[in-house]
């Protein structure tokens, strides 16, 4: 099964890629110790990590929303076709995911939002597709949301550095740029209010605008985080930051107000890029936290 729901929201999980990303646990998470991934390899294994080949395993998916009669994606994965020369596992991939999305009953046309929850690479790139030697947004009816924080952040006219270096090259040009030039950007900041169901909010410290979707319909809660997570490592050990974060400290911070506002609401929390079921119900666990349950989505 990879559709729930959530009050009046169905969620459907749409999988892009699934599989190893190509670094070793102390790369992308450089704060983590070995004794921390030996300690909860048991569980962790294979699902997020491969302990034999010493290899992180990560999926790039896309959360399909049904909410108040419009169709919402959630993050657009890595992209078809995309120069990515310093992000190998992302480069020139040729995948189904639109056959995949239109199994799950989404045509591209059909797509109302898209809801960026920051501008990776690997948060954008169906954002649009390669039409002749020209990229145009895939979703063509739908608005893009983006935060503005982000997209001045990545704009390169503003020549900020990033803890990325070239590893973000290209990614504003192909995959953000053309679609705001076709005017269908919504850029926010703050807070934004999608309806009755669903609020986005800054969660800043991955990126300076990095954002988390809420869920709130019924008695059901959700909160969809983006990259505030990569691995269900950092649930139990939530001061372990990945290699990505532009500001270590604020994403620490913002990680552990994130966890117990989902321990404290029971809302499940959906991170980007878990295998696995792909997203947890958390407690708290002194002043860390744990895995309550795993989301009912069948396990990839």
């Amino acid at each position: 099964m990879h559709e729930i729901v959530l009050g009046d929201v169905t969620v459907t999980r749409v999988v892009e890629y699934y599989g190893p990303v190509g670094l070793r646990p102390a790369e992308f998470f450089p704060e983590s110790t070995g004794k921390a991934w030996r300690d909860n390899e048991s569980w962790l294994a294979p699902d997020f990590v491969d302990p034999a080949a010493d290899v992180c395993i990560s999926a790039a998916q896309t959360w399909v929303l049904r909410s108040e009669g419009r169709t919402i994606l959630v993050d657009t994965g890595a992209g078809n076709h995309k120069e990515r020369p310093y992000a190998k596992v992302w480069s020139h991939l040729d995948t189904g995911f639109l056959d995949t999305l239109a199994a799950a009953g989404v045509r591209p046309e059909d797509v109302d939002l898209v809801v960026n929850t920051h501008l990776h690479g690997d948060h954008v790139g169906w954002n649009t597709r390669l039409e002749g030697r020209e990229w145009v947004p895939t979703f063509p009816n739908a608005t893009y949301l983006m935060p503005r924080a982000d997209f001045d952040f990545w704009n390169p006219d503003n020549g900020n550095s990033s803890v990325l270096g070239r590893a973000g090259q290209n990614v504003f040009e192909d995959s953000v740029a053309p679609v705001h030039e076709a005017g269908a950007t919504l850029l926010w900041d703050g807070t934004h209010r999608i309806d009755a169901n669903l609020q986005l909010e800054l969660t800043p410290g991955h990126t300076p605008g990095s954002s988390m979707l809420t869920l709130a319909s019924g008695t059901d809660r959700a909160l969809f985080v983006g990259d505030l997570l990569h691995t269900p490592l950092q649930i139990v050990e939530p001061d372990t930051n990945s290699c990505f974060c532009e500001d270590p400290a604020e994403s620490r911070a913002t990680r552990r107000r994130l966890l117990g506002q989902a321990a404290d609401e029971t809302a499940l929390v959906f991170p980007a890029h878990l295998g696995g079921h792909g997203a947890a119900e958390i407690a708290r666990d002194g002043d860390r936290f744990a895995i309550k349950s795993w989301a009912p989505f069948a396990r990839l």
